[in-house]
């Protein structure tokens, strides 16, 4: 009987197999198919930590498709997102989704033709796909020659790179370009994540800034001491964000990030992740000797840049050094370089940013107006749902349509100073891997239009929005009182124009916050209407305008307000042949996950280029 079965089942297999080569089957349903909105409820689901098939996953699947939970067999299974849907309030679930190999499916379990014969594709829930393989990380794609050369095709090792700046978007052009056998030197003003801790820990301490060595410079840029959100505008699921999320789990960082739907690594794995990527950056060649490096200006021949000025920090000694070409890859922060720049003629640009103030409300509130009744299974990161978080924006007409929006929300996080001057201040929000402080924070900021920055333009031209940020953060201080103290308002009072007296709500920020009039701080039309859309985030998000929400002033530093010109196939700057303008600092993307793609993508191009030439 078991013998005729077998018979039976490999017959079936046989002739479906046989009429897909002969084309007898229309439209084979063989290869993956891609089933999403997948939800499951918080009580049949192990959990946020969780990334299995696990039985309450399998029977939502096996409803989807019309099968028993028994015929799916979870080696042709893999799940691709899981997120959290706190908008059914009533009852928050998990939503997956999920790819089913059929051609595995059908070669362990031939009977399950039966049921998988009948699928049939509905945009967005069930979709066949007609792709090739996974995407590789960046290391595995540059061995490769960046998608069109043989791995055994370098270019000449006298061709000299130089990479300035370390964030996501000159490391990621790095590793491309030495990956591809080009000789690369990495510049960076700041220092290693190991002493640029240690300046940190000066500023928290003992209010010691150390202005090339801060919240802002350093390895790993900016977003080294954030909540390490890598979530994007540019498509989670595309091949390029794709590249670079398996090249940070390459280095250190947990596979979950390949899965979850909001996904986030935190400034203590950060740290991690950044020594592992330098140390094989080394065993490549890539010169690292250069923190604490300055870029004062660039060496210009014939049209080409072919080196730059750069201080010791330490020494305070100059250099000269030669390149090839010069891949710029500065923070929003930089502002110097942007002065340099337009002292060599290179074409500049203004573009809109955003400003406002952080708001911080302690977590278990956002646990509660997010989660309800599921608000105790958070526990402080340890639960089983994750820590509530939100996004907010509306639209508000006043002298024109203005947006305003929550920026960088880090829950279970901190606000810390972000300033590069002494006499300027400004604050972003951070958080490490476990989310587990008592407060969540975010920044509630307006577009700030080329209208707003014109009583700037006069003297500072296309730096007109630095010169805007910068006199925001002058008057915080001053409203601060100095040493990096935080003016603050409850959200009440803000709404209300008013100072009441009365002892300020805790606050994460440690080096201390002064009520102050931050209704007063930015300009009038820009306080309008962050007061009209606060009150429709609080209907969006019930008891968002609560005692206990603190304003933390002030946010500047959303994006960079300037944009440095460049071709869009090649990424070269239009002005100066040889400089290659990146990542955030040029005005071409907006957080971890997309300067990093910017940077890879710059990386790849340049390195073909000198394929090609090394080639020809």
């Amino acid at each position: 009987m078991v013998l005729l079965l077998g018979v039976s089942c490999s017959l079936q297999q046989h002739t479906f197999l046989s009429s897909v080569v002969t084309g007898s089957v229309k439209n084979s349903k063989l290869g993956v198919w891609r089933f999403s909105r997948l939800e499951v409820a918080v009580e049949n689901d192990p959990g946020k930590d969780c990334y299995d098939i696990s039985p309450g996953l399998l029977q939502v699947l096996s409803k989807r498709i019309g099968c028993k939970s028994a015929h799916l067999s979870r080696d042709a299974l893999s799940v691709v997102r899981k997120s959290f849907d706190a908008r059914k309030v009533i009852e928050p679930r998990f939503v997956y989704t999920v790819d089913l190999n059929v051609t595995r499916l059908v070669s362990e379990q031939p009977r399950s033709w039966s049921f998988l014969s009948r699928m049939k594709q509905d945009p967005g829930v069930v979709e066949f796909l007609k792709r090739g393989a996974a995407a590789m990380d960046l290391v595995e794609m540059a061995q490769l020659g960046g998608k069109g050369f043989p791995s055994h095709h370098c270019p000449s090792s006298k061709t000299r790179v130089l990479v300035v700046g370390s964030g996501p978007a000159g490391l990621f052009a790095a590793l491309a370009l030495a990956e591809m056998g080009v000789q690369v030197t990495l510049v960076e003003r700041g220092y290693p994540v190991e002493t640029r801790g240690r300046h940190i820990g000066s500023l928290m301490v003992r209010r010691i800034l150390k202005e090339d060595s801060n919240f802002c410079y350093g390895e790993g840029g900016a977003g080294t001491w954030s909540d390490g959100k890598l979530t994007t505008r540019i498509g989670k699921n595309s091949e390029d964000v794709q590249t670079v999320l398996k090249t940070l789990v390459r280095f250190g960082a947990s596979d979950g990030i390949l899965v979850e739907g909001k996904p986030h690594i935190g400034t203590d794995k950060l740290v991690h992740i950044l020594r592992g990527l330098r140390n094989h950056l080394k065993t490549l060649g890539v010169s690292l000797l250069m923190f604490g490096t300055r870029m004062e200006d660039i060496v210009i021949r014939n049209g080409r840049v072919s080196g730059i000025q750069v201080t010791d920090l330490e020494k305070t000694t100059t250099a000269t050094l030669s390149c090839d070409a010069l891949v710029l890859a500065v923070g929003h922060s930089a502002r110097n370089t942007y002065e340099m720049l337009l002292s060599h003629g290179v074409l500049l640009s203004a573009k809109d940013f955003a400003v406002g103030l952080r708001v911080e409300h302690p977590q278990e509130l956002v646990n509660q107006m997010r989660y309800r009744a599921w608000a105790s299974q958070v526990q402080r990161g340890k639960g089983k749902v994750p820590v509530a978080d939100y996004k907010v924006a509306a639209s508000i007409n006043s002298d024109e349509l203005r947006s305003c929006y929550s920026f960088c929300m880090c829950p279970g996080g901190q606000i810390v100073p972000t300033s590069t001057d002494p006499l300027h201040l400004c604050i972003n929000g951070m958080s490490f891997s476990k989310r587990a402080s008592k407060w969540a924070n975010a920044a509630l900021v307006v577009n700030v239009t080329s209208k707003d920055v014109e009583p700037f333009r006069d003297g500072h031209g296309s730096l007109a929005g630095v010169a805007f940020q910068r006199a925001i953060e002058r008057d915080a201080a001053l409203l601060g009182g100095g040493d990096f103290v935080v003016p603050a308002q409850t959200l009440k009072d803000f709404l209300d124009d008013k100072i009441a007296g009365n002892e300020l709500p805790t606050s994460s920020y440690r080096l201390g916050v002064r009520e102050a009039p931050l209704h007063e701080l930015l300009p009038g039309y820009l306080t309008a209407v962050l007061k009209n859309a606060t009150e429709k985030f609080n209907q969006q998000l019930h008891g968002f305008i609560d005692s206990r929400a603190l304003l933390h002033g002030v946010e500047t530093r959303t994006s960079s307000p300037v944009r440095i010109e460049r071709h869009a196939e090649t990424c070269e700057s239009v002005s100066i042949q040889g400089l290659y303008p990146v990542g955030e600092g040029a005005g071409y993307a907006g957080g971890i996950v997309s300067a990093a793609v910017d940077g890879m993508k710059a990386g790849l191009s340049l390195g073909r280029l000198l394929l090609e030439t090394t080639v020809g």
